[in-house]
């Protein structure tokens, strides 16, 4: 059934979350990020969560906004071949041991693309106070779903957040870049990070569902993958400092087989003030990708904004 626009603006209740040195240890494990600012609760003031953390709070508002298509009509075969395609998340603050955040999710826009419906969605995370902690605008393409009543929405969808009618040439180039490497993706690293950041979704460790969904197997999350890249970027570009990192923002275009070898790529380091592509920059803005194992770019368009130290 096509996905109707007048659920542009819905809501969800909010979901409220205790943070604990335990969930934020758990994730960084599972992302391979051994720093000591994520696992060590002898520093002073205790460990501090990854940058990407919050995709875990959101999770379960995801869901929730998810249900509220359901419900409006949206089909469960339909729901099940919602891909995570974009991701743009400002990190106001880390999150910390000792936390009580809450997470609402809206639709922000919907908009009628070449591969589907592509749904927006505005996710806000809050502390006890109501001082912001993180804000993301997540992409989901609805593959082979219409839209009804949205011919003139795209205008309103970011640029970041459309669906190219043809891959961009920059995601085939191969640039020296700044610096890459390499890391295994081991059999396990999807059960690990599903209980470790507690996103479930079964494409990723349950092959039978996987293989129903048209995927040649499991695959890892992307939010994984993009996880394993700012923490490279953070070593490289931001002294080992996560507090430095005040954006993040990909596009995911391809899958992470398990299992398999991925390359993060930092591409380049510029000095950035104002805006680009849409976003507000204020610091080094970092440009990166990852590769699969066959050399193909299974993330593109990644940023992040670096604050100075």
């Amino acid at each position: 059934m096509p996905v109707p626009a007048s659920l542009i603006g819905i809501a969800t209740e909010p979901v409220i979350h205790p943070v604990d040195s335990r969930w934020l240890m758990a994730y960084a494990a599972s992302i391979g990020s051994h720093d000591a600012c994520y696992l060590d609760t002898r520093r002073d003031g205790g460990v501090v969560g990854h940058p990407l953390f919050p995709v875990c709070l959101e999770w379960p508002a995801v869901l929730a906004l998810r249900d509220r298509l359901l419900s409006a009509g949206l089909t469960s075969e339909e729901a099940a071949r919602g891909v995570h395609y974009t991701h743009d998340l400002t990190v106001h603050r880390l999150a910390r041991p000792g936390d009580r955040l809450s997470t609402t999710a809206r639709l922000a826009s919907v908009s009628a693309q070449r591969s589907g419906a592509l749904a927006v969605i505005e996710l806000v995370t809050v502390d006890e106070s109501g001082q912001p902690v993180a804000t993301t605008m997540m992409g989901t393409v609805y593959r082979d779903t219409p839209v009804a009543g949205a011919a003139d929405l795209g205008a309103v969808v970011p640029r970041r957040h459309t669906v190219p009618a043809q891959p961009s040439t920059s995601d085939a180039r191969d640039p020296s870049g700044r610096f890459a490497y390499r890391l295994p993706i081991h059999h396990n690293a999807a059960h690990v990070y599903t209980e470790c950041a507690r996103i479930w979704n079964p494409i990723h460790t349950d092959p039978r569902t996987a293989e129903r969904a048209g995927l040649p197997g499991i695959i890892l999350h992307g939010t994984a993958t993009l996880a394993m890249a700012i923490s490279g970027v953070v070593s490289q570009e931001a002294s080992g400092q996560p507090q430095r990192i005040r954006h993040i923002g990909a596009r995911f275009v391809g899958m992470v087989p398990i299992p398999t070898e991925i390359e993060i790529r930092i591409l380049d380091r510029r000095r950035r003030h104002g805006t680009a592509d849409g976003l507000q920059v204020d610091g080094d803005l970092v440009t990166f990708d990852v590769r699969g194992g066959t050399g193909q770019v299974v993330l593109s368009h990644g940023t992040a904004v670096v604050a100075g130290p």
